[in-house]
């Protein structure tokens, strides 16, 4: 595919492999061409008709991957933005010719901009990504930039960089009001978490392993710890803890776990932990993006059970401003 070597000088090598024990039911729907992306081996799938509903496409392209043994890249001519929601949700990587590219096999989104607005394909700031979660807490729709500045510590010129790098990368909407600048969104709080997803840095940059004694700061619970608080999930045997800075136990620290009775985790992360924390824990969404790469079943259950609470409360927060609202007309 040439368009992804003049976009992103991946070479693309089309095999002349078969891909055997394929079932009628997906051989009906798809064309399944093995390829290599600068000697990643993968498989490009083609629609041959209309599979369904996603959920049936999910389904369908994680058998492709398993059958295969690589990852599956669904291959499309158009895509709205309902569909690549659903898409980046479900972690099914994609190209649209000449308009976007979703390889999370290879670290890389790309999404076609209009003239004058820049591709990027790099992950937020964490001042964006800070940002961003804030905006999703409150519920989305129209929120000043003066209003998040204030809640998240930014200077003028902070508040600006995120704002805009999020526009950019095509996120949210931005609009001059007077003196003020609101980011709008027309998608719910749920959907714009999933669909700027892949795009987000896992907050923890580094781990490291400290006698539990040491531990003579007041830090908030991170890791498996915290979702123990917010889940049924049962806690760790080893607490962990999470820290925008950790020279106060590097001295004593290590890379690694010797003794779950003596040691304790303390994580650094990219941002303040305590910017969106409204507790003893870290906050639940950025704790999502921490275990993302948890492979462990009880584990993305416990995750799952924990955002499906904080799309409620967020919907529950929205109703209680609304009606207030309604009161007092």
């Amino acid at each position: 595919m040439e368009y992804l070597n003049q976009i992103l000088g991946i070479h693309t090598v089309y095999l002349k492999s078969e891909i055997k024990s394929i079932p009628n039911y997906i051989s009906e729907r798809y064309r399944i061409t093995p390829v290599s992306l600068d000697e990643q081996p993968a498989v490009f799938v083609g629609l041959k008709r209309e599979p369904g509903t996603i959920d049936v496409l999910a389904k369908h392209m994680e058998r492709i991957r398993k059958i295969a043994g690589v990852p599956a890249v669904l291959i499309l001519t158009a895509l709205t933005s309902r569909e690549k929601i659903y898409l980046l949700r479900e972690h099914i990587p994609f190209i649209v010719e000449r308009k976007q590219i979703y390889l999370p096999f290879l670290g890389m989104y790309l999404q076609q901009r209009s003239d004058g607005e820049k591709q990027n394909t790099e992950k937020m700031l964490p001042s964006a990504q800070l940002l961003l979660l804030y905006y999703i807490y409150s519920g989305c729709g129209e929120l000043l930039t003066s209003e998040a500045a204030q809640k998240l510590g930014f200077t003028a010129t902070s508040i600006s960089r995120a704002s805009r790098q999020l526009e950019e990368m095509g996120i949210v909407q931005t609009e001059k009001r007077g003196v003020q600048k609101v980011i709008l969104s027309d998608m719910k709080p749920e959907e714009l978490f999933y669909a700027s997803r892949s795009l987000m840095n896992n907050p923890v940059k580094r781990r490291i392993y400290i006698p539990a004694k040491n531990l003579n700061n007041q830090l908030l619970l991170g890791g498996l710890s915290a979702l123990a608080e917010y889940s049924a999930i049962n806690p760790s045997s080893v607490m962990y803890y999470a820290a925008d800075s950790i020279s106060l136990y590097e001295k004593d620290s290590s890379n690694r776990l010797y003794s779950q009775k003596d040691q304790c985790c303390v994580e650094l992360w990219r941002y303040d932990p305590k910017k969106l924390s409204e507790g003893k824990c870290v906050d639940r969404l950025s704790l999502a993006l921490t275990l993302e790469e948890d492979r462990d079943e009880r584990i993305e259950q416990a995750v799952e059970e924990m955002l499906s609470q904080v799309w409620r409360d967020i919907n529950d927060q929205r109703n209680r401003k609304l009606q207030r609202v309604v009161q007092r007309l």
